[in-house]
């Protein structure tokens, strides 16, 4: 054990071996400099106040030239200069907020900092005790983890499709990845050497025009061009046999524009042809499955390199731009609806390869859909009218038939599925007040969704109180529930969610979901970074806004008040809430009854807990009667627990000779306590 210089640290520091770790090591430690855990060679606080750093960190040079950076030199930062007080690293991937290495480009921690230089000067001493595993070898329980999740540092291909460093390593690297030639030539760019380095202006490769963030590119820095490693075909690669289309494509040998017949997108290196079909494609649009099952629809769609004219809707039902019918794409023949190829694969982890054999068989002479496993209806029809539609059904979730309503008119019954106010068309029981819009009817069983991160299907369930995991609202209506991470979807954002367009009763056009969208909702006034617009005007709502009830209940009128999008009053004095009293954004939605001249802000009118069906029965473990869920209106007892009135949304015993009552939120608040005392 050598005690050596301190490295800015106040007491001397110790230089471990890892036996010598071991003993002086109380409980996992992580290295002071660069956060990671700590393991040899290390230095130790001679006093034991638990300061740690790797030799590797304490030598790192205040300022690095990097081969694959050449515009500037990166330098030892203590913290990063972002508000938001982290980083993530441009090779690894990971976020951290200790010792890294900066640039106006780059960030990276100080040991993917100092690894990539060591490929830079193929200087491998580091990976040369680690062995290589071969991806046509099975490993025990890791084959499934290392091709969905893990992907290769260089390339950022998944790891197991090569052989590649075991990831015990600390680095995801192919070995073909940790040897590539600092510089080449390639018939792709004739002109100049293309050079190994950081894709740090985050250009789009030449051949695939995908942009990849992380990791190694080759590139030219006068043309301003990067290639992706794997879009630059080895000089033999002249054929590839694949197995979604019947014949095999060839290379073509010269640089020529093109449009590639399988995704549409414009090509300028590296065409390959089928001369039997007359098809040009990229190198990469080669093997693209056939079929696939998307979280995007619930049924398999297929890729065609031509359309029929005969498809209802000419946009991509993601981006909802116009999908040309000369060009490849997805699309699902039973519902009429098509995907830019580039949309519907752009994330692996929505959507997967359906085999052949196991979904669909050969007949008359084309594709026809045997089964789809995956949507299983909620409702069993017993009765139908002449045009096909179900008037009679049986809902798993309800115990009696469930009839179509014959009537026209208003109703001021809600939804038992989504809790909002009832509309045409929709199914009601003869036996009881229960009531389902025919679209929340209509939902599936089990669901697969594009918004929820884990690869689980959802299943409905009713009856349960719980807080949705996208608007956040709590309720007791239905919702999609995740078996994995048991997160709890409403029926009004799935339904809202589910691709395609959608109607507004405040808004004469169909308005369509974009992810991406930055600007102002027209309802609230708030920015918004996804929402619902009209491809026709600016008119824009964010997604809390497209979900309001278009009319609701509140003590202050006896009628019901709409949902109103603007005030025709310019008199400054009738700006104000009726129930807070307080002033009111005439351009902003709100809440009016016409006969009574009533307005109101819209959360004064909806409180805290709108969708709860008022009448459930809750069960509730610290009190021995079932409890009714009730929000008073001209009584107000106090609650059992803290005292105060129950203006809100309250559980009340529903024995009659039983004066029990508590807020919702102290019931809540009471659970909580105790989930949290069992976790301790």
């Amino acid at each position: 054990m050598e005690e050596l210089k301190n490295y800015g640290h106040h007491h001397s520091l110790l230089l471990l071996d890892e036996e010598q770790l071991i003993n002086n090591q109380r409980g996992v430690a992580d290295c002071s400099k660069c956060g990671e855990k700590v393991s040899t060679p290390c230095f130790s606080c001679a006093e034991y106040c638990g300061f740690y750093l790797h030799k590797v960190c304490a030598a790192a040079p205040l300022e690095i030239n990097h081969p694959f950076h050449r515009d500037h030199p990166l330098v030892l930062m203590q913290k990063p200069p972002y508000s938001f007080g982290t980083y993530i690293c441009d090779f690894c991937d990971k976020t951290c907020e200790k010792f890294f290495y900066h640039c106006p480009d780059l960030d990276f921690h100080i040991k993917c900092a100092l690894f990539t230089f060591n490929i830079a000067e193929n200087n491998l001493k580091e990976l040369e005790h680690f062995v290589c595993q071969d991806p046509l070898v099975s490993t025990k329980n890791d084959d499934e983890e290392l091709e969905e999740v893990r992907k290769c540092f260089g390339c950022w291909e998944p790891l197991a499709n090569y052989t590649h460093f075991s990831p015990y390593c600390g680095f995801n690297l192919h070995k073909k990845c940790a040897e590539l030639p600092l510089e080449l030539s390639n018939i792709c760019h004739c002109q100049h050497r293309l050079v190994l380095q950081f894709n740090s202006e985050r250009l789009s490769c030449k051949i695939c025009k995908l942009t990849q963030k992380r990791g190694f590119v080759y590139g030219c820095s006068s043309c301003k061009l990067v290639f992706h490693i794997e879009c630059l075909s080895p000089p033999l690669d002249l054929a590839i046999e694949d197995e979604s289309h019947q014949h095999t494509f060839t290379r073509l040998l010269r640089r020529v524009p093109y449009i590639c017949d399988a995704c549409g997108i414009e090509g300028i290196y590296n065409a390959y042809i089928c001369c039997t079909c007359n098809i040009m494609v990229h190198k990469r649009c080669t093997s693209l499955p056939r079929i696939i099952k998307s979280k995007w629809h619930d049924h398999c769609i297929f890729h065609k390199y031509f359309l029929r004219n005969d498809f209802k809707s000419s946009s991509c039902t993601i981006c909802h731009d116009e999908v040309n019918p000369k060009h490849g794409s997805y699309s699902c023949s039973y519902c009429n609806i098509k995907f830019h190829l580039r949309c519907v694969t752009e994330e692996k982890s929505l959507y997967s390869v359906v085999s052949l054999e196991n979904e669909y068989e050969i007949s008359n002479g084309g594709l026809e859909i045997l089964s789809d496993k995956s949507v299983e209806s909620a409702t069993c029809v017993f009765e139908r009218n002449d045009a096909g539609e179900a008037t009679k059904i049986k809902h798993f979730k309800h115990l009696h038939d469930l009839k179509l309503s014959p009537f026209v008119g208003g109703y001021e019954n809600n939804c038992d599925g989504c809790m909002l106010p009832i509309s045409e068309p929709f199914y009601y029981c003869l036996e009881c007040v229960f009531f389902l819009h025919k679209v929340c009817a209509e939902l599936p069983k089990v669901k697969h969704v594009w918004h929820h991160p884990c690869q689980q299907p959802l299943s409905l369930i009713s009856n349960k109180a719980f807080c949705c995991g996208m608007c956040w609202h709590v309720s007791n209506a239905f919702a999609y529930e995740c078996c994995k991470c048991e997160t709890k979807i409403c029926l009004r954002c799935m339904i809202a969610f589910t691709p395609g367009a959608r109607t507004c009763l405040k808004h004469e056009h169909p308005l369509f979901f974009y992810r991406d969208y930055k600007g102002r909702c027209n309802a609230c006034s708030l920015p918004t970074w996804a929402a619902f617009c009209c491809k026709d005007c600016n008119f824009v709502l964010h997604r809390g806004c497209f979900s309001l009830p278009i009319t609701a209940h509140h003590k202050c009128d006896v009628h019901l008040l709409s949902l109103t999008d603007h005030d025709d009053n310019s008199y400054s004095e009738s700006h104000y809430c009726d129930i807070c009293e307080e002033s009111r954004d005439p351009n902003r939605w709100f809440y009016h009854c016409a006969a009574c001249d009533t307005s109101a802000h819209i959360g004064c009118v909806l409180g805290q807990y709108p969708f709860f069906k008022l009448g459930s029965i809750h069960e509730d473990k610290d009190h021995p009667h079932p409890l009714t869920i009730v929000k008073k209106i001209y009584y107000y007892p106090e609650c059992d627990k803290c005292g105060k009135l129950c203006e809100d949304l309250a559980l009340e015993c529903s024995k009659s000779d039983c004066k029990y009552i508590i807020h919702w939120n102290c019931a809540t608040s009471r659970s909580l306590q105790r989930w949290w005392e069992w976790l301790l």
